[in-house]
């Protein structure tokens, strides 16, 4: 069997916070198809991976399949020189989680079966509610039991103003970023309001988690986090400065009592080992899209296992990431939960050839071979995005 094509699709859907996902597939000389997912957060990100994913074809056309590791490495290495984390990676974590599809469905088997066999029977969820509807109070408080009434025991929010367009009428995409670090203290109050209004509708017995999303300057982080420590009880404060310096969230962590939770924003095992060594997180979030795929999320959890540092996948994207995040998480001894970005997966249901078991806050995979998935192809061809 050899590799015969690998296609990106990029996909027009309103069940993508970002209007659309970036879906991958690679065919093979025997007629097996294997689907991965790099959905990103730009519209000129996407575009721009799926140029690279077609020279990527032409670098593997011929290859076995079979050759999992050493496809990853190939690929990995191909862009050293021009840095290997970001866009790269995110290329290799997608083919990744193809190869290992098209594994499982030769061999007649779950992924999970082919990475040790599971640990557990489903895998625990903690999702979002729908920030769109916060229109008030009460709209708050419906979203919220709803949320509670399905049985999901943790729910993760942004309660720092960023949502829908600005004053100025920009767009989420090009606001939702670092700029100044800061924010109002008027902002900051309503933030500690909407967390303590969200923890008492939840109750005592629901992990409410945080997601700062890396905007913020050491000493804003702090104060946030603090605030809303006492507001809400929170369990986790994710993401309180931006990436690139640890040393931000060494500063933040030293100066909080909440536990951190740190990684959607981290590439490849080599990110995650200055963050173990030197204890900056209590929770680790990689990305099964971003990271290094379905062989490079395995390796970061076992890794998490040696400093007892539980995981947690990190999702902002498509159905094939949270199938495929599962399906490690199934083998991990020390899984908290997975990450959905609604609670209610219906809407994936026209992407798939059959809904995703979701039920009491828990995802129940099959033992269907490979992801367990197909794609609706049908569906994918109608609302294509043409780039020309």
């Amino acid at each position: 069997m050899k590799i015969t094509s690998i296609r990106p699709w990029l996909i027009k859907s309103d069940a993508s916070y970002w209007g659309e996902f970036l879906f991958v597939e690679v065919t093979t000389s025997e007629g097996v198809s294997g689907w991965g997912e790099i959905t990103t957060t730009t519209r000129l990100a996407n575009r721009a991976l799926c140029s690279i994913l077609r020279q990527i074809g032409v670098a593997v056309t011929g290859e076995d399949p079979a050759r999992i590791e050493h496809l990853w490495h190939k690929l990995f290495r191909s862009f050293t020189y021009m840095g290997s984390r970001g866009a790269a990676v995110e290329c290799v974590s997608a083919i990744d989680i193809a190869l290992w599809d098209i594994r499982g469905k030769v061999l007649g088997k779950p992924i999970y079966e082919l990475l040790g066999g599971p640990v557990r029977d489903e895998i625990a969820l903690y999702t979002h509610p729908n920030q769109a509807k916060f229109t008030s109070k009460e709209a708050v408080v419906r979203e919220v039991l709803d949320i509670v009434e399905s049985g999901h025991t943790a729910l993760k929010f942004d309660p720092f103003p960023h949502q829908g367009r600005s004053a100025d009428g920009l767009p989420r995409e090009q606001r939702d970023g670092y700029l100044d670090g800061s924010m109002t203290r008027k902002d900051e109050r309503e933030a500690a309001e909407l967390t303590a209004l969200i923890r008492e509708t939840a109750g005592p017995d629901v992990d409410i988690l945080i997601d700062a999303h890396g905007r913020f300057d050491v000493p804003t982080a702090i104060r946030l986090c603090r605030s809303l420590e006492e507001a809400g009880q929170i369990d986790w404060f994710e993401e309180p400065c931006p990436p690139e310096s640890l040393n931000a969230l060494k500063q933040v962590r030293e100066k909080v009592s909440a536990a951190i939770s740190w990684g959607e924003r981290g590439h490849t095992k080599w990110d995650f080992v200055p963050v173990l060594e030197n204890r900056l997180a209590d929770y680790i979030m990689p990305d099964v899209t971003w990271t290094g795929g379905i062989t490079e999320l395995k390796k970061i959890s076992a890794l998490c296992e040696a400093y007892y540092i539980p995981v947690s996948p990190h999702d902002a994207a498509g159905p094939i990431n949270v199938v495929a995040g599962a399906q490690v998480m199934m083998t991990v001894p020390n899984f908290y939960r997975l990450e959905t970005s609604e609670w209610n997966l219906g809407k994936y249901d026209h992407l798939i050839d059959r809904p995703l078991d979701v039920s009491n806050g828990s995802l129940k995979l099959t033992q269907r071979p490979g992801l367990g998935i197909e794609m609706d192809r049908d569906y994918l061809q109608a609302h294509e995005i043409e780039l020309g």
